[in-house]
């Protein structure tokens, strides 16, 4: 095994086939998304080279903006429910009756595709006969809003699903953490008088700091991108108030046929995305982690 280490050639040959699907599959195709920014292109005929026209139209274009601000607002509520994950976690992983049972139910929604869970939360949202709107009739609110076709929630009420859908996956990677931590130290600090709140603030929070480090940019990044359950559920309606970069991208390319434009718009939501990413790890770093 260390001769096989030790040895350029082989070291090369074991990972060229990770590096080849590496630049075939994530690499070029970036490349090309920057490259068709600069083309006048409907997708079908031949391109014409437009130089940064394109990259400039996005930056004066309003709904671009507008998309991004979604964008971040939804990268935002994906942090903060982080905190709602972590307590969740914390409960699940400190013996309590049913915790298996629970944290089943709980990735239920990772079984899910997002077509699926938009179907279904649609079905929720219905103005007319959706399960919320009949609750709040029920309980003595005469006139709910439709909570899709609304421009004032119709962003909020996206959320829930979102929440709903992502939280067995950061609700598992929590536990999995928690689940690690020396139960010695547990005791110790209940023995030395740590109360429950304690114990999760003083001794869990700061020992799996580094996986909170890893969800927070997870969260962000993902939210920067998502495209796939709003799309569905709303289209980015009404008027624009649910778009998201992802879906502003898409309906550029593939419903006005403008690719030139829509890419230029792909390229921005990446580099707008490293930026972010850049931004949080370097809030996020600390000189070490607390070892245990």
């Amino acid at each position: 095994m260390n001769k096989v280490m030790s040895n350029k050639l082989m070291i090369t040959l074991y990972i060229f086939p990770a590096l080849f699907l590496i630049a075939v599959l994530i690499i070029v195709p970036l490349i090309l998304t920057g490259y068709y920014g600069l083309m006048d292109w409907n997708g079908i005929g031949s391109m014409t080279f437009i130089g940064m026209e394109n990259y400039i139209n996005a930056i004066q274009d309003a709904a671009f903006w507008d998309s991004a601000w979604h964008s971040l607002l939804l990268a935002l509520f994906s942090t903060l429910s982080l905190v709602i994950y972590l307590a969740v976690s914390m409960i699940l992983a400190s013996k309590i009756k049913g915790a298996d049972l629970l944290r089943k139910i709980y990735l239920i929604p990772m079984l899910l595709s997002s077509v699926a869970i938009a179907q279904l939360w649609i079905k929720v949202y219905n103005p007319a006969n959706g399960i919320l709107n009949t609750i709040l009739r029920g309980i003595g609110i005469e006139n709910p809003p439709s909570w899709l076709a609304n421009p004032d929630v119709v962003l909020y009420a996206i959320f829930i699903p979102i929440l709903w859908q992502y939280a067995g996956f950061y609700i598992l990677i929590y536990y999995a953490a928690l689940k690690n931590i020396p139960e010695s130290l547990i005791e110790s600090a209940k023995i030395d008088g740590a109360n429950p709140l304690q114990i999760a603030y003083k001794i869990k929070l700061p020992l799996i700091m580094g996986v909170v480090k890893v969800t927070i940019v997870l969260a962000i990044v993902g939210s920067l991108k998502y495209f796939d359950l709003i799309y569905v559920m709303t289209g980015g309606g009404p008027s624009g108030s649910s778009e998201v970069m992802a879906s502003y991208m898409y309906d550029l390319a593939f419903s006005t046929n403008n690719f030139g434009y829509g890419s230029a718009i792909g390229f921005l939501l990446l580099i707008i995305t490293l930026i972010v990413t850049i931004i949080i790890r370097k809030l996020t770093a600390s000189k070490e982690d607390i070892q245990y």
